[in-house]
């Protein structure tokens, strides 16, 4: 396999994607290339969230290993060094700052975007007045007024992410570069993170009329801080958004993929999946709630090698650098998980019956497994859930004290699993140090940086 693409999607839960049987037209171009290959229908991330999600998809162990997912260890390695290391011109364009270059994962790239600067002129002047004011009494009520106008008035204030349609730009510019190596190139969009800020065009698809970023940003609002005022209007108009985003992502990845055959030719493979879900009030509030189906089921397809069938087998996103190392012929690194879904789709074998993943500090860890029948969710502050998935799929009985033997035995699974964590502890990773103006920015995409 010549080159290689990735695609990941954020915040794309798997029953608002077509071929995983949503109802609406959100994803024809990602239908049409999933049609052609390996659809793994049970695919989960392990835990729901970019930071838990992406040690896994990029460098190949559960979220809490090698010193878990605040920053990359140097005993771990990045899919772009393994490619890289084997000759393959490597690319990645992002704008995710959980993994910017601050948190390791710029190694192994011959060519790495990972934020576009904020440089509206509210920005340009909030900066200014950081560094001329940031000592006068003048500053905070600058601050507090900053907050209020996009907390209270939707005004929507210098940038949260870069756009799908620039991301693809960037993408397709290195694709067209002359160079005879192979390629492996990585794009994450972020369109689908809240807030939800869709195209007219693309809103229009899914609703009559369509409404105001300045609107949206509000709701959001309303959405994370009064969960309980929200109206069934509201929550339609929400998903109308949410929808809207995915299909405007899915054609910007269309576009990409255009380019990709016409540089390729067939000459290529790739993957695509999504590093979590969303959570859409479904169990009373937004977001959050990283154990939960809504949050961890994420589409995952493969194409571009001979087979084009669905898999219900159980994987998680561990298994994908894996795989993509295997299908191209070259060296798994030692620390990546050992199973490649070629195993499952060209030896119909698959020795794996559950996904773990867990997330906290040490000292205050929160740790959850999940089989096809079973998912147990082991919190720090003993809070303790089982849920029994083939009876309630949507996860809102708690049967902890109605099944001790199962509740037993999966703690017992956790506890291997914890093992497996504290034989790669890497005691000299550390939080990075981010700046204000990245921290500002992550406030603004709802994380608690």
């Amino acid at each position: 396999m010549k080159n290689v693409l990735l695609i990941t999607i954020d915040s794309l839960r798997a029953d608002h994607v077509g071929y995983h049987g949503y109802d609406r037209d959100t994803t024809p171009v990602l239908d049409q290339y999933a049609e052609k290959g390996s659809r793994f229908m049970n695919a989960h991330a392990h835990v729901g969230g970019t930071r838990y999600s992406f040690p896994s998809i990029l460098t190949g162990v559960t979220p809490l290993m090698h010193g878990g997912y605040e920053q990359i260890s140097r005993s771990q390695t990045v899919i772009s060094e393994a490619f890289g290391d084997a000759g393959y011109r490597t690319g990645g364009f992002h704008s995710n700052l959980y993994l910017s270059a601050d948190f390791g994962y710029d190694r192994g790239w011959n060519e790495f975007f990972d934020s576009a600067p904020d440089d509206s002129m509210t920005s340009s002047l909030r900066r200014w007045a950081k560094t001329n004011l940031s000592d006068t009494p003048l500053m905070p009520v600058l601050q507090r007024g900053y907050d209020f106008l996009e907390s209270s008035s939707g005004v929507n204030i210098g940038s949260y992410h870069v756009p799908a349609d620039e991301i693809t730009d960037r993408a397709i510019d290195f694709l067209k570069m002359d160079n005879d190596a192979p390629t492996f190139l990585w794009t994450h969009y972020m369109d689908v993170h809240h807030p939800f800020l869709p195209p007219e065009k693309y809103q229009r698809l899914f609703r009559e009329e369509p409404i105001s970023n300045r609107e949206s940003i509000k709701l959001r609002r309303k959405f994370a801080e009064e969960p309980d005022a929200v109206t069934d209007e509201e929550r339609q108009t929400f998903i109308d958004l949410y929808d809207a985003e995915i299909r405007f992502n899915d054609a910007e990845i269309g576009r990409l993929l255009d380019t990709v055959a016409e540089e390729w030719g067939d000459e290529y493979l790739v993957a695509l999946t999504s590093d979590h879900g969303e959570h859409i009030l479904e169990h009373g509030y937004f977001s959050g709630a990283q154990a939960m189906d809504v949050k961890t089921h994420v589409p995952l397809f493969i194409t571009g090698w001979d087979d084009d069938r669905g898999y219900d087998e159980l994987v998680g996103l561990v298994h994908l650098p894996t795989t993509l190392l295997d299908a191209a012929g070259l060296d798994i690194p030692d620390s990546y998980d050992e199973y490649s879904l070629r195993k499952l789709v060209f030896e119909n074998e698959w020795p794996r019956e559950y996904v773990a993943g867990g997330w906290g500090d040490p000292d205050d860890r929160n740790l959850v497994i999940r089989e096809n029948e079973w998912k147990f969710i082991r919190r720090a502050d003993g809070r303790n859930e089982l849920y029994r998935l083939s009876e309630d799929s949507a996860e809102q009985q708690n049967v902890i004290d109605t099944y001790p033997d199962q509740r037993d035995r999966l703690n017992r699974k956790l506890n291997r699993h914890l093992k497996r964590v504290e034989a790669t502890s890497d005691e000299s990773v550390n939080r990075p140090d981010i700046d204000e103006e990245a921290k500002r920015r992550l406030r603004r995409l709802g994380y608690q940086e």
